[in-house]
């Protein structure tokens, strides 16, 4: 049963690594890669050397930092509301409102949030009509407000989602643990913080983990999406950058090197977070 997606990961995973080697040649269309000529590390010389460079590492470590700081506690403050909502067929329901939003491809999402958030959008006309603002604020053609319109929106979309493992966990959490902290007093914090919380840590451990793994890998669907001339200084992302330069410019080379890059780099993410997750907390996630 586990042979044809092994064979299927061996095809499309591993098999196609060795078009890394692109990233060291001088790679083009019209040459096979092995006959392409070898040129060592100028395509990574010449990405750390372009005024490029800090633009899109600031906006994509910014971003993601935001969204990891804000979303990934969102998530499990999520999953600790939903659980601690007694009537099961309210409960049903709010799980199924909260993840409809993963559902929705960005294509749709961001014709949705360019509507809401502009000049004249519902976003503005209700803080206008509210009093809250003189003027409507210019959400996605000021490129100040592009971080925050990127995170909320982010955040939205996926934090009913990111709750389906914390759920799942602590439907495993023995209800005897609970009888015995209301007996002795607790109040329903309390439960959360010695009781629910120190039992999913594990869970809490792993998403930390792959999380910090991805903090390069902005999302390229909702960049795409939300971007305009206006914002790009603060929209332009690594993967919106690789997807230019590799696609659009076809400067095959260039983007593969730029993407081996990214990769190293979450991988000692990875392999960092779970050091000092596994110090802290005791937790191994491998």
């Amino acid at each position: 049963m586990v042979a044809p997606g092994i064979i299927l990961m061996i095809i499309f995973s591993f098999v196609p690594m060795y078009g890394i080697v692109i990233a060291f040649k001088d790679y083009s269309v019209l040459d096979t890669i092995g006959n392409a000529p070898w040129v060592g590390t100028y395509y990574f010389k010449e990405f750390f050397s372009d005024p490029m460079f800090w633009t899109v590492m600031k906006n994509t470590l910014g971003i993601s930092f935001l969204k990891l700081a804000f979303g990934f506690p969102a998530a499990i403050i999520l999953a600790v509301l939903i659980n601690e909502i007694v009537n099961k067929q309210l409960k049903k329901i709010v799980q199924t409102i909260s993840y409809l939003p993963h559902f929705l491809s960005w294509v749709i999402l961001g014709g949705m949030f360019i509507t809401w958030l502009s000049d004249t959008g519902l976003v503005n006309n209700l803080l206008v009509d509210f009093g809250l603002i003189a003027k409507p604020i210019k959400f996605l053609t000021d490129p100040k407000h592009y971080w925050s319109v990127a995170v909320f929106s982010d955040i939205w979309k996926e934090v009913g989602w990111n709750t389906i493992l914390y759920i799942a966990a602590m439907t495993g959490i023995n209800p005897a643990l609970y009888e015995a902290a209301k007996m002795d007093g607790a109040t329903k914090i309390r439960q959360v913080i010695s009781i629910t919380i120190p039992s999913i840590r594990h869970i809490i451990a792993l998403n930390f983990v792959l999380s910090v793994g991805g903090l390069l890998g902005s999302n390229l669907d909702q960049t795409l999406v939300l971007q305009n001339p206006v914002n790009y200084q603060a929209s332009e992302v690594i993967n919106s950058y690789v997807y230019k330069m590799g696609i659009q410019q076809g400067d095959f080379s260039y983007a593969t090197a730029v993407g081996l890059f990214v990769s190293l780099v979450s991988l000692v993410l990875v392999v960092g977070s779970h050091f000092i997750t596994k110090k802290i907390s005791d937790t191994s996630v491998f």
